[in-house]
C-alpha cells in the first residue's frame, strides 16, 4: 500500500513522535508498505510522520553505502560527530524532503552517525554510517523529533523557504500527495 505523504504544517510533522510499543503484524506490514511508499515517490528515506502516523520509525532504502540497502530504525536514539561551522556547498551538501517536496537547500550535517534502535521484531541492533547514509538518519531522526530539515535553514535561505511556503500555500493542516499519482517533483 501506498501512503500518502504529508506536507510541512500537518501536526505530526511539528512534534516529538511517540514510542512503537506493539511488535506484531500490523507493524511489519506498515514497514513493508514504507518502503514501498518510499520507492513511489522515489525517496532514499521515510518517517512514520509523513504518512500521518505518530510513531517513532522511519525507514531508508538506499544502495549507495556499505550498509544494508533497506531497513527500518523503530525507537531510535542517534548520535552524531560535531557538524563543523563551513558554509554547506550548493551541490553536496543539498538535500531535499518528501514533506518540502521540490525543494532541496544545501545544509550541513555530521559526516558520522551512529544508530541504535529496533527493527520491525522488536530486536535491538546498532549500526555506524558515513557520507549520505548518515545524512540520511539524521534527516529522518529529525522528523521523529518534529522537525523538517527546512527548519534548520538559516538567513537567505530560511526566507527563500518562507516564500515558498506563502507560494504554495503550504503550512496548513491536510496538505498531503501521492506517490505515483500527483508527484510534485519535476518530470525529466
Amino acid at each position: 500500500m501506498i501512503y500518502p505523504i504529508h506536507v510541512y504544517g500537518s501536526p505530526v510533522l511539528h512534534k516529538v513522535s511517540e514510542p512503537v510499543e506493539d511488535f506484531d503484524d500490523d507493524l511489519a506490514q506498515l514497514v513493508e508498505d514504507m518502503y514501498e511508499t518510499t520507492v513511489a515517490a522515489p525517496g532514499v528515506g521515510l518517517a512514520a510522520p509523513q504518512i500521518g502516523l505518530d510513531m517513532a520509525m522511519f525507514v531508508w532504502v538506499y544502495e549507495d553505502h556499505d550498509g544494508p540497502e533497506r531497513g527500518v530504525a523503530i525507537n531510535p536514539t542517534l548520535l552524531i560527530e560535531p557538524i563543523d561551522t563551513l558554509e554547506p556547498d550548493k551541490l553536496e551538501d543539498s538535500e531535499g524532503c518528501l514533506s518540502f517536496p521540490g525543494y532541496p537547500f544545501p545544509l550541513r550535517r555530521s559526516p558520522y552517525a551512529f544508530l541504535r534502535a529496533q527493527n520491525e521484531r522488536g530486536q535491538w541492533y546498532e549500526l555506524e554510517a558515513e557520507g549520505w547514509f548518515a545524512r540520511i538518519l539524521q534527516h529522518e531522526y529529525d522528523h521523529l523529533q518534529g522537525r523538517i530539515f527546512v527548519d534548520r535553514l538559516q538567513g537567505k535561505t530560511a526566507k527563500r523557504v518562507s516564500q515558498i511556503m506563502k507560494a504554495e500555500k503550504w503550512g496548513e493542516p491536510g496538505i498531503q500527495w501521492i506517490p505515483g499519482e500527483d508527484s510534485p517533483y519535476e518530470e525529466g
